[in-house]
């Protein structure tokens, strides 16, 4: 990071001659952005960054936006910011790679990026370098231009280096920028406690949304809804094709990238028995109308902000009153589970609903071995055999959000009025299972949802796609009509 490194060119790119470089360093229009140019929610940043900082008074906090990742050979995959440094800056493009946002001792954030390259100095990167030429990847702002953006002081990236040789101490969220942890000696036992506490501090930052964050999840809850109709839509064409999984996710996927930044994870289309699979996103199964198709999808908004919905849908159009039955109890399970959200509660309550309904309806089909009180005890689980995960997560910059906060604030903490989570129980009843009768084999249901915590109980955010079963079955024949 101390130097400009060697350029980013291809194996097959043509040679520069010395006339073409003298003829390429001017003459060209000056193409500042926008004066009045703002990140979206700029008036929401400040007071996180300044809440951040207070957590750790006198001390140094780096949180990079992270490298690329090669794909295959000098092809990288789609770069997106760390959704720590999304949230404290509001800069979400595909420019920020290798940027770091500095927390000083005193409190003041300064923003270390690369700027866009200077044509007048006789740089070639904007023209010759395939990462970050302006030619090949698009333009970069400036020191100045970043600095209106996000109302934060700029430095250059290579004045970090120089920044970190004192005795400061210093705290980098690690794991996320190659060369920042080499710059700054981590990995190292000596910073994994400081570091954890500092990803600790992130994430928690992040459970309680603001006005603005809500907005945006109720955006890309919006965009999710339309893409889940625009796969019953395709379902005629898919149904005929070898590959009709992945004829379903090309729709969705287009509205994602029409609509957003792109989907908030790998969508998993999963019919017939491939929904038994949690994470099933190899997409590649035939469709056969018999079967139910679980849809669980996310548009992510350009603010990087992602829904997390699941709907399971009769491919006939119809269930099936084995497929009801099954669908009738993760439903149930899933109203169990809704009624518990308010503030105070446990966030661990709303799994234990869900999950006494299902245990429950599995004995009373007699699929337990012992009774549901039996198998709900802590010492038991066995019906867990058939709903192995768990019901539900914070939802906002990553879809599985706050991750890193500690038990104590999120999994065995409260709910808080502003934190927005899924309700998602579901049913897996694997093709090779023989506790189970036959006709039950290969069977996956999911329903999940979004919600976000009110004053006085939870906001049901993606109410506009129907849950009930008749509904369903309404929905699907409106648009298939």
């Amino acid at each position: 990071m101390t130097d400009q490194p060697a350029l980013n060119t291809g194996s097959h790119d043509l040679p520069v001659t010395p006339a073409l470089a003298a003829y390429m360093a001017g003459q060209w229009a000056a193409t500042p952005l926008p004066a009045e140019e703002r990140v979206p929610g700029y008036p929401y940043f400040p007071a996180r960054r300044a809440k951040l900082a207070a957590a750790f008074p006198g001390e140094r906090l780096l949180v990079p936006a992270g490298q690329l990742k090669v794909r295959s050979n000098d092809c990288d995959h789609r770069f997106r910011p760390h959704s720590a440094y999304a949230h404290l800056t509001g800069l979400t493009g595909e420019e920020q790679v290798g940027h770091v946002l500095v927390i000083e001792p005193d409190g003041e954030p300064v923003l270390h990026l690369r700027p866009r390259s200077d044509r007048a100095a006789g740089s070639a990167e904007f023209y010759r370098d395939r990462r970050y030429g302006e030619f090949w990847v698009g333009r970069r702002a400036d020191l100045g231009e970043a600095a209106r953006l996000t109302g934060l002081r700029t430095a250059h990236l290579d004045d970090l280096p120089k920044l970190l040789t004192g005795s400061t101490p210093t705290r980098v969220l690690s794991g996320v920028d190659p060369a920042l942890d080499a710059l700054t000696g981590r990995p190292s036992a000596a910073h994994t406690l400081a570091d954890g506490q500092l990803a600790a501090a992130l994430a928690e930052l992040r459970l309680i949304k603001d006005p603005w964050e809500v907005e945006q999840l109720q955006l890309s809850v919006d965009h999710t809804t339309a893409g889940f109709a625009d796969v019953v839509r395709a379902l005629p064409a898919a149904l005929r094709h070898h590959r009709g999984e992945r004829r379903l996710e090309g729709a969705f996927n287009a509205r994602a990238r029409a609509e957003g930044n792109g989907t908030g994870y790998e969508t998993i289309v999963a019919s017939g028995a491939h929904a038994c699979v949690l994470h099933w996103i190899r997409n590649d199964g035939r469709l056969n109308p018999s079967d139910l198709l679980l849809l669980d999808a996310g548009v992510e908004t350009d603010t990087l902000y992602t829904a997390d919905i699941t709907r399971t849908l009769p491919l006939s159009g119809t269930f099936t009153p084995a497929q009801r039955d099954l669908y009738d109890l993760v439903l149930a399970a899933q109203d169990a589970a809704i009624a518990t959200l308010r503030p105070g509660a446990s966030f661990r309550d709303f799994h234990r609903a869900g999950m006494r309904v299902i245990a429950e309806g599995l004995a009373s089909w007699g699929l337990l071995p012992v009774s549901a009180e039996e198998a709900l005890h802590e010492d038991s689980g066995l019906y867990r055999r058939y709903t192995l995960c768990g019901s539900g997560h914070m939802l906002g910059l990553d879809v599985h959000d706050c991750a890193k906060a500690r038990a104590e604030t999120y999994l065995d903490g409260v709910l808080e009025e502003g934190m927005v989570l899924t309700v998602e129980p579901g049913l897996y009843l694997q093709p090779d299972d023989l506790t189970l009768p036959a006709e039950l084999r290969g069977i996956g249901i999911r329903i999940e949802d979004d919600l976000v915590i009110t004053p006085d109980g939870a906001r049901l955010m993606s109410a506009a796609l129907p849950r009930e079963a008749p509904a369903l079955e309404s929905w699907m024949a409106t648009l298939l009509s």
